[in-house]
Protein backbone atom coordinates (compact mmCIF):
# COMPACT_ATOMS: atom_id res chain seq x y z
CA UNK A 1 0.00 0.00 0.00
CA UNK A 2 1.22 3.51 -0.78
CA UNK A 3 1.85 5.90 2.16
CA UNK A 4 -1.01 8.07 0.94
CA UNK A 5 -3.44 5.15 1.04
CA UNK A 6 -2.21 4.14 4.50
CA UNK A 7 -2.83 7.66 5.82
CA UNK A 8 -6.31 7.73 4.24
CA UNK A 9 -7.21 4.38 5.78
CA UNK A 10 -5.86 5.46 9.16
CA UNK A 11 -7.89 8.67 9.03
CA UNK A 12 -11.09 6.73 8.33
CA UNK A 13 -10.44 4.00 10.89
CA UNK A 14 -9.35 6.37 13.66
CA UNK A 15 -12.02 8.88 12.66
CA UNK A 16 -14.83 6.45 13.36
CA UNK A 17 -14.49 7.39 17.04
CA UNK A 18 -15.33 11.14 16.76
CA UNK A 19 -18.01 10.33 14.17
CA UNK A 20 -19.61 7.99 16.72
CA UNK A 21 -19.29 10.30 19.72
CA UNK A 22 -19.23 13.90 18.50
CA UNK A 23 -21.96 13.77 15.87
CA UNK A 24 -24.78 12.97 18.31
CA UNK A 25 -23.64 15.19 21.19
CA UNK A 26 -25.67 18.26 20.08
CA UNK A 27 -28.78 16.04 20.31
CA UNK A 28 -27.97 14.61 23.75
CA UNK A 29 -30.23 16.98 25.75
CA UNK A 30 -33.10 16.40 23.28
CA UNK A 31 -32.51 12.64 23.46
CA UNK A 32 -32.80 12.73 27.25
CA UNK A 33 -36.01 14.75 27.06
CA UNK A 34 -37.52 12.40 24.46
CA UNK A 35 -37.11 9.40 26.75
CA UNK A 36 -37.87 11.44 29.90
CA UNK A 37 -34.53 10.24 31.24
CA UNK A 38 -32.27 11.99 33.76
CA UNK A 39 -29.05 13.60 32.60
CA UNK A 40 -26.89 10.90 34.22
CA UNK A 41 -28.70 8.13 32.31
CA UNK A 42 -28.33 9.99 29.02
CA UNK A 43 -24.60 10.26 29.61
CA UNK A 44 -24.40 6.47 29.81
CA UNK A 45 -25.06 6.39 26.06
CA UNK A 46 -21.54 7.83 25.82
CA UNK A 47 -19.69 6.39 28.81
CA UNK A 48 -21.08 2.84 28.35
CA UNK A 49 -20.13 2.96 24.67
CA UNK A 50 -16.59 3.97 25.58
CA UNK A 51 -16.30 1.28 28.27
CA UNK A 52 -17.33 -1.38 25.74
CA UNK A 53 -14.93 0.21 23.27
CA UNK A 54 -12.05 -0.16 25.73
CA UNK A 55 -12.86 -3.63 27.08
CA UNK A 56 -13.51 -5.18 23.68
CA UNK A 57 -9.99 -4.30 22.55
CA UNK A 58 -8.60 -6.81 25.05
CA UNK A 59 -10.16 -9.50 22.86
CA UNK A 60 -9.72 -7.88 19.45
CA UNK A 61 -6.00 -7.28 20.00
CA UNK A 62 -4.93 -10.93 20.43
CA UNK A 63 -7.39 -11.98 17.69
CA UNK A 64 -5.73 -9.58 15.26
CA UNK A 65 -2.25 -10.80 16.27
CA UNK A 66 -3.42 -14.36 15.53
CA UNK A 67 -5.49 -13.92 12.36
CA UNK A 68 -4.36 -10.55 10.98
CA UNK A 69 -5.82 -7.07 10.85
CA UNK A 70 -7.97 -7.45 7.73
CA UNK A 71 -10.50 -10.07 8.98
CA UNK A 72 -10.92 -8.25 12.30
CA UNK A 73 -11.56 -4.97 10.46
CA UNK A 74 -14.18 -6.57 8.22
CA UNK A 75 -15.98 -8.15 11.18
CA UNK A 76 -15.77 -5.02 13.30
CA UNK A 77 -17.04 -2.64 10.63
CA UNK A 78 -19.92 -4.97 9.67
CA UNK A 79 -21.03 -5.25 13.31
CA UNK A 80 -20.65 -1.50 13.72
CA UNK A 81 -23.03 -0.72 10.85
CA UNK A 82 -25.65 -3.16 12.16
CA UNK A 83 -25.47 -1.87 15.74
CA UNK A 84 -25.65 1.75 14.56
CA UNK A 85 -28.84 1.13 12.57
CA UNK A 86 -30.36 -0.76 15.51
CA UNK A 87 -29.58 2.08 17.95
CA UNK A 88 -31.52 4.47 15.70
CA UNK A 89 -34.64 2.32 16.19
CA UNK A 90 -34.27 1.90 19.97
CA UNK A 91 -37.67 2.22 21.70
CA UNK A 92 -36.30 3.17 25.12
CA UNK A 93 -33.18 4.42 26.88
CA UNK A 94 -32.08 0.94 28.12
CA UNK A 95 -32.34 -0.42 24.57
CA UNK A 96 -30.39 2.53 23.24
CA UNK A 97 -27.63 2.02 25.81
CA UNK A 98 -27.50 -1.69 24.95
CA UNK A 99 -27.08 -1.07 21.23
CA UNK A 100 -24.51 1.62 21.93
CA UNK A 101 -22.52 -0.93 23.95
CA UNK A 102 -22.45 -3.25 20.94
CA UNK A 103 -21.54 -0.32 18.72
CA UNK A 104 -18.64 0.55 21.02
CA UNK A 105 -17.41 -3.06 21.06
CA UNK A 106 -17.37 -3.13 17.26
CA UNK A 107 -15.64 0.25 17.14
CA UNK A 108 -12.92 -1.19 19.38
CA UNK A 109 -11.88 -3.60 16.63
CA UNK A 110 -11.56 -0.77 14.12
CA UNK A 111 -9.51 1.68 16.17
CA UNK A 112 -7.32 -1.00 17.72
CA UNK A 113 -6.38 -2.33 14.27
CA UNK A 114 -5.58 1.18 13.06
CA UNK A 115 -3.01 1.68 15.80
CA UNK A 116 -1.56 -1.79 15.25
CA UNK A 117 -1.23 -1.17 11.50
CA UNK A 118 1.07 1.77 12.24
CA UNK A 119 3.43 -0.50 14.21
CA UNK A 120 3.21 -3.21 11.56
CA UNK A 121 4.48 -0.85 8.88
CA UNK A 122 6.68 1.73 10.66
CA UNK A 123 9.31 2.11 13.35
CA UNK A 124 8.26 4.08 16.48
CA UNK A 125 9.63 7.50 15.42
CA UNK A 126 8.26 7.20 11.88
CA UNK A 127 5.07 5.78 13.38
CA UNK A 128 4.50 8.95 15.41
CA UNK A 129 4.75 11.01 12.23
CA UNK A 130 2.38 8.76 10.28
CA UNK A 131 0.01 8.58 13.25
CA UNK A 132 -0.07 12.38 13.40
CA UNK A 133 -1.13 12.44 9.75
CA UNK A 134 -3.87 9.91 10.41
CA UNK A 135 -5.00 11.88 13.43
CA UNK A 136 -5.07 15.03 11.30
CA UNK A 137 -7.68 13.21 9.24
CA UNK A 138 -9.49 12.26 12.45
CA UNK A 139 -9.48 15.93 13.41
CA UNK A 140 -10.96 16.96 10.07
CA UNK A 141 -13.73 14.41 10.53
CA UNK A 142 -14.32 15.78 14.02
CA UNK A 143 -14.52 19.29 12.51
CA UNK A 144 -17.30 18.07 10.25
CA UNK A 145 -19.08 15.91 12.83
CA UNK A 146 -19.87 18.71 15.30
CA UNK A 147 -21.53 21.14 12.88
CA UNK A 148 -23.24 18.33 10.96
CA UNK A 149 -24.59 16.88 14.19
CA UNK A 150 -25.89 20.30 15.20
CA UNK A 151 -27.67 20.78 11.87
CA UNK A 152 -29.16 17.29 11.90
CA UNK A 153 -30.31 17.64 15.51
CA UNK A 154 -31.84 21.05 14.79
CA UNK A 155 -33.70 20.09 11.60
CA UNK A 156 -34.05 16.30 11.47
CA UNK A 157 -34.14 15.10 15.10
CA UNK A 158 -31.87 13.12 17.35
CA UNK A 159 -32.49 9.74 15.72
CA UNK A 160 -30.93 10.92 12.46
CA UNK A 161 -27.78 11.94 14.33
CA UNK A 162 -27.52 8.31 15.47
CA UNK A 163 -28.13 6.97 11.97
CA UNK A 164 -25.55 9.08 10.12
CA UNK A 165 -22.50 7.12 11.42
CA UNK A 166 -23.88 3.98 9.75
CA UNK A 167 -23.27 5.61 6.35
CA UNK A 168 -19.68 6.41 7.35
CA UNK A 169 -19.14 2.86 8.63
CA UNK A 170 -20.49 1.34 5.42
CA UNK A 171 -18.16 3.53 3.32
CA UNK A 172 -15.14 2.54 5.45
CA UNK A 173 -16.13 -1.13 5.17
CA UNK A 174 -16.24 -0.89 1.38
CA UNK A 175 -12.82 0.77 1.20
CA UNK A 176 -11.21 -1.80 3.50
CA UNK A 177 -12.71 -4.66 1.53
CA UNK A 178 -11.37 -3.28 -1.76
CA UNK A 179 -8.07 -1.58 -0.97
CA UNK A 180 -6.58 -2.80 2.31
CA UNK A 181 -3.75 -5.32 2.08
CA UNK A 182 -2.93 -7.28 5.21
CA UNK A 183 -0.23 -5.41 7.16
CA UNK A 184 0.72 -8.16 9.62
CA UNK A 185 3.59 -10.04 7.98
CA UNK A 186 3.83 -12.86 10.54
CA UNK A 187 0.71 -13.81 12.52
CA UNK A 188 1.42 -15.26 15.95
CA UNK A 189 -0.15 -18.76 16.16
CA UNK A 190 0.13 -18.72 19.96
CA UNK A 191 -1.46 -15.30 20.49
CA UNK A 192 -4.74 -16.74 21.84
CA UNK A 193 -3.30 -19.43 24.08
CA UNK A 194 -4.06 -18.46 27.68
CA UNK A 195 -0.52 -18.94 29.02
CA UNK A 196 1.06 -17.06 26.12
CA UNK A 197 -1.57 -14.31 26.30
CA UNK A 198 -1.14 -13.81 30.04
CA UNK A 199 2.66 -13.69 29.62
CA UNK A 200 2.26 -11.09 26.88
CA UNK A 201 -0.06 -8.95 29.01
CA UNK A 202 2.31 -9.10 31.97
CA UNK A 203 5.32 -8.16 29.84
CA UNK A 204 3.48 -5.22 28.31
CA UNK A 205 2.04 -3.96 31.59
CA UNK A 206 5.44 -4.19 33.27
CA UNK A 207 7.18 -2.23 30.54
CA UNK A 208 7.89 1.32 31.82
CA UNK A 209 7.80 2.85 28.33
CA UNK A 210 4.32 1.43 27.72
CA UNK A 211 3.10 2.64 31.11
CA UNK A 212 4.52 6.14 30.67
CA UNK A 213 3.00 6.70 27.22
CA UNK A 214 -0.28 5.01 28.18
CA UNK A 215 -0.57 7.32 31.19
CA UNK A 216 -0.06 10.28 28.87
CA UNK A 217 -2.64 9.14 26.30
CA UNK A 218 -5.15 8.36 29.08
CA UNK A 219 -4.68 11.71 30.84
CA UNK A 220 -4.96 13.66 27.60
CA UNK A 221 -8.07 11.73 26.60
CA UNK A 222 -9.47 12.28 30.10
CA UNK A 223 -9.41 16.02 29.44
CA UNK A 224 -11.12 15.52 26.09
CA UNK A 225 -13.76 13.20 27.53
CA UNK A 226 -14.56 15.69 30.29
CA UNK A 227 -15.46 18.19 27.57
CA UNK A 228 -17.39 15.61 25.53
CA UNK A 229 -19.49 14.48 28.49
CA UNK A 230 -20.38 17.89 29.91
CA UNK A 231 -20.19 20.48 27.14
CA UNK A 232 -23.62 19.90 25.56
CA UNK A 233 -25.35 20.52 28.88
CA UNK A 234 -23.12 23.45 29.86
CA UNK A 235 -23.11 25.23 26.50
CA UNK A 236 -26.71 24.52 25.45
CA UNK A 237 -28.60 24.43 28.75
CA UNK A 238 -26.49 26.83 30.82
CA UNK A 239 -25.07 29.30 28.29
CA UNK A 240 -27.97 29.17 25.86
CA UNK A 241 -26.29 28.07 22.61
CA UNK A 242 -28.43 26.54 19.88
CA UNK A 243 -27.66 23.04 18.64
CA UNK A 244 -26.16 24.51 15.47
CA UNK A 245 -24.00 26.94 17.44
CA UNK A 246 -22.87 24.09 19.66
CA UNK A 247 -21.85 22.16 16.56
CA UNK A 248 -19.73 25.12 15.47
CA UNK A 249 -18.00 25.08 18.85
CA UNK A 250 -16.91 21.54 18.08
CA UNK A 251 -15.66 22.68 14.70
CA UNK A 252 -13.29 25.20 16.27
CA UNK A 253 -12.14 22.80 18.99
CA UNK A 254 -11.45 20.12 16.39
CA UNK A 255 -9.63 22.67 14.24
CA UNK A 256 -7.35 23.42 17.19
CA UNK A 257 -6.68 19.68 17.45
CA UNK A 258 -5.84 19.45 13.73
CA UNK A 259 -3.40 22.34 14.11
CA UNK A 260 -1.87 20.44 17.02
CA UNK A 261 -1.19 17.42 14.81
CA UNK A 262 0.58 19.71 12.32
CA UNK A 263 2.56 21.19 15.21
CA UNK A 264 3.49 17.64 16.21
CA UNK A 265 5.03 16.99 12.81
CA UNK A 266 7.05 20.20 13.07
CA UNK A 267 8.32 19.43 16.57
CA UNK A 268 9.27 15.76 16.11
CA UNK A 269 12.16 16.14 13.61
CA UNK A 270 13.69 18.95 15.63
CA UNK A 271 13.18 17.85 19.24
CA UNK A 272 12.21 14.17 19.26
CA UNK A 273 9.25 12.59 20.99
CA UNK A 274 10.06 13.28 24.65
CA UNK A 275 10.84 16.98 24.28
CA UNK A 276 7.87 17.50 21.93
CA UNK A 277 5.59 15.99 24.55
CA UNK A 278 7.15 18.21 27.22
CA UNK A 279 6.49 21.35 25.15
CA UNK A 280 2.90 20.26 24.56
CA UNK A 281 2.46 19.60 28.28
CA UNK A 282 3.24 23.26 28.97
CA UNK A 283 0.39 24.18 26.61
CA UNK A 284 -1.93 21.68 28.32
CA UNK A 285 -1.16 23.13 31.72
CA UNK A 286 -1.62 26.71 30.48
CA UNK A 287 -5.02 25.98 28.98
CA UNK A 288 -6.27 23.88 31.90
CA UNK A 289 -5.18 26.26 34.66
CA UNK A 290 -6.50 29.25 32.74
CA UNK A 291 -9.90 27.60 32.41
CA UNK A 292 -9.99 26.57 36.06
CA UNK A 293 -8.69 29.95 37.24
CA UNK A 294 -11.31 31.91 35.31
CA UNK A 295 -14.07 29.67 36.69
CA UNK A 296 -12.74 30.08 40.23
CA UNK A 297 -12.74 33.87 39.71
CA UNK A 298 -16.42 33.73 38.72
CA UNK A 299 -15.95 34.36 34.97
CA UNK A 300 -18.55 32.11 33.34
CA UNK A 301 -18.70 33.41 29.78
CA UNK A 302 -18.48 31.26 26.66
CA UNK A 303 -15.00 32.55 25.77
CA UNK A 304 -13.69 31.80 29.26
CA UNK A 305 -14.28 28.15 28.39
CA UNK A 306 -13.50 28.01 24.69
CA UNK A 307 -10.22 29.93 24.46
CA UNK A 308 -8.43 27.98 27.23
CA UNK A 309 -9.81 24.72 25.89
CA UNK A 310 -8.53 25.52 22.39
CA UNK A 311 -5.04 25.71 23.90
CA UNK A 312 -5.64 22.36 25.59
CA UNK A 313 -6.77 20.81 22.30
CA UNK A 314 -3.73 22.17 20.47
CA UNK A 315 -1.57 20.20 22.89
CA UNK A 316 -3.87 17.18 22.58
CA UNK A 317 -2.91 17.05 18.90
CA UNK A 318 0.70 16.50 19.96
CA UNK A 319 0.10 14.13 22.86
CA UNK A 320 -2.07 11.57 21.09
CA UNK A 321 0.12 10.60 18.11
CA UNK A 322 3.25 10.57 20.28
CA UNK A 323 1.70 8.60 23.14
CA UNK A 324 -0.24 6.06 21.06
CA UNK A 325 2.70 5.20 18.83
CA UNK A 326 5.11 5.36 21.78
CA UNK A 327 3.09 2.90 23.85
CA UNK A 328 3.06 0.31 21.06
CA UNK A 329 6.61 0.97 19.87
CA UNK A 330 8.44 -1.60 22.05
CA UNK A 331 6.24 -4.48 20.83
CA UNK A 332 6.67 -5.18 17.10
CA UNK A 333 5.52 -8.81 17.54
CA UNK A 334 2.52 -7.98 19.76
CA UNK A 335 1.33 -4.66 18.38
CA UNK A 336 -2.34 -5.68 18.47
CA UNK A 337 -2.25 -6.70 22.12
CA UNK A 338 -0.27 -3.59 23.12
CA UNK A 339 -2.67 -1.38 21.16
CA UNK A 340 -5.59 -3.08 22.89
CA UNK A 341 -4.19 -2.53 26.38
CA UNK A 342 -3.42 1.10 25.60
CA UNK A 343 -6.96 1.63 24.33
CA UNK A 344 -8.45 -0.18 27.32
CA UNK A 345 -6.61 2.06 29.77
CA UNK A 346 -7.79 5.19 27.95
CA UNK A 347 -11.42 4.10 27.93
CA UNK A 348 -11.32 2.87 31.53
CA UNK A 349 -10.24 6.36 32.58
CA UNK A 350 -13.05 7.82 30.45
CA UNK A 351 -15.66 5.53 32.02
CA UNK A 352 -14.56 6.33 35.56
CA UNK A 353 -14.60 10.03 34.73
CA UNK A 354 -18.01 9.73 33.09
CA UNK A 355 -19.41 7.98 36.16
CA UNK A 356 -18.08 10.73 38.40
CA UNK A 357 -19.42 13.47 36.14
CA UNK A 358 -22.85 11.85 35.99
CA UNK A 359 -23.22 12.24 39.74
CA UNK A 360 -21.43 15.57 40.22
CA UNK A 361 -22.85 17.85 37.54
CA UNK A 362 -24.76 20.44 39.51
CA UNK A 363 -26.15 22.78 36.87
CA UNK A 364 -22.96 24.88 36.76
CA UNK A 365 -19.81 24.69 34.64
CA UNK A 366 -17.61 23.59 37.55
CA UNK A 367 -17.42 19.91 36.59
CA UNK A 368 -16.19 20.90 33.13
CA UNK A 369 -13.74 23.65 34.08
CA UNK A 370 -12.23 22.07 37.17
CA UNK A 371 -12.12 18.65 35.49
CA UNK A 372 -10.06 19.95 32.56
CA UNK A 373 -7.78 21.83 34.98
CA UNK A 374 -7.18 18.62 36.95
CA UNK A 375 -6.30 16.63 33.84
CA UNK A 376 -3.93 19.33 32.64
CA UNK A 377 -1.92 18.99 35.86
CA UNK A 378 -1.82 15.19 35.47
CA UNK A 379 -0.64 15.55 31.85
CA UNK A 380 2.19 17.86 32.87
CA UNK A 381 3.38 15.53 35.64
CA UNK A 382 3.30 12.48 33.37
CA UNK A 383 5.06 14.24 30.49
CA UNK A 384 7.75 15.94 32.54
CA UNK A 385 8.50 13.00 34.84
CA UNK A 386 7.43 9.62 33.42
CA UNK A 387 7.84 10.20 29.68
CA UNK A 388 11.12 12.05 30.16
CA UNK A 389 12.51 9.18 32.25
CA UNK A 390 11.04 6.13 30.49
CA UNK A 391 10.14 7.37 27.00
CA UNK A 392 12.93 5.57 25.12
CA UNK A 393 11.15 2.73 23.28
CA UNK A 394 13.34 -0.35 23.00
CA UNK A 395 11.84 -3.22 20.95
CA UNK A 396 11.02 -6.37 22.90
CA UNK A 397 9.06 -9.52 22.02
CA UNK A 398 11.40 -10.42 19.19
CA UNK A 399 10.80 -14.10 19.97
CA UNK A 400 7.24 -13.98 21.23
CA UNK A 401 5.96 -16.26 18.42
CA UNK A 402 8.24 -19.00 19.68
CA UNK A 403 7.38 -18.55 23.34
Amino acid sequence: MSPGLVVLLLALLLGIQPVTTDLYLPALPALAESFAAPMAQAQYTLSALLLAFGCSQLLWGPLSDRFGRRPILLIGLSAYVLATVASTLAPSMPWLIGWRVLQGAAMGAVVMCARAIVRDLYRPTDGARIMSKGLSGLGLLACISGPLGGLLAEHAGWRITLLAPAIFGAAALGLIARRFDESLSRPNPLALRPVSLMRTWVEILCNPTFLAFSALSAASYGGLFTFLATSSFVLIKLLGLSKTQYGMVFFFMSLAYVLGTFLCRRLLPRFGVQTSVGIAAALSLTGGLLMGGLAWAGVNSLWAILLPYAIFMLAHGVHQPCSQSGAIGPFPQAAGTASALNGFIMMLVAFVMGTWLGTNMDGTARALTYGVALWSVVIALVAWILVRRYGHAKPVFQTVAAT
